[in-house]
């Protein structure tokens, strides 16, 4: 596998007065769709709840190269970007491409794992963690922290 790979649909909420994708609705689909690859790799909420740990992020940014309209076709491609060979720490990258697969943004986030009972990064990464993050597809430029 390349990427993780998801077809957007956009509603008439995710508009901006400029009639395009307003920017935080950006931030909601890549959460949503980091979310739904942690449940295919076996991390769900309730596994998540039940091993006392879950994502955190400390930075999320996205680049803007071309206005998405509603009517538009767009597939969001999700790819690890850079990691610690533990699975510690690591960036995650979405790409929003039209079916001709032209860049219309890109978002990043870095991240951990916490310990949702000590409320710390996770020392060590939970197994079922470092399993899910290092199946993931990478980026070409991939690079180890």
């Amino acid at each position: 596998m390349t990427a993780y790979k998801k077809q957007l649909s956009f509603r008439w909420a995710d508009l901006d007065p400029n009639f395009h994708v307003r920017h935080s609705a950006y931030y909601d689909f890549g959460a949503q769709h980091r979310i739904e690859i942690l449940e295919q790799l076996g991390l769900t909420m309730k596994v998540l709840q039940m091993n006392s740990f879950g994502p955190i992020l400390f930075r999320e940014e996205c680049v803007f190269r071309k206005e998405i309209k509603l009517s538009d076709v767009i597939f969001m491609h999700t790819k690890v970007s850079q990691m610690r060979a533990d699975a510690s720490r690591w960036s995650i990258v979405h790409e929003f491409k039209t079916a001709d697969d032209q860049l219309c943004a890109t978002i990043t986030v870095d991240g951990a794992w916490m310990d949702t009972k000590l409320r710390k990064i996770a020392n060590p990464t939970p197994e079922m963690a470092f399993k899910a993050l290092t199946s993931f597809p990478k980026t070409e430029d991939f690079k180890e922290l």
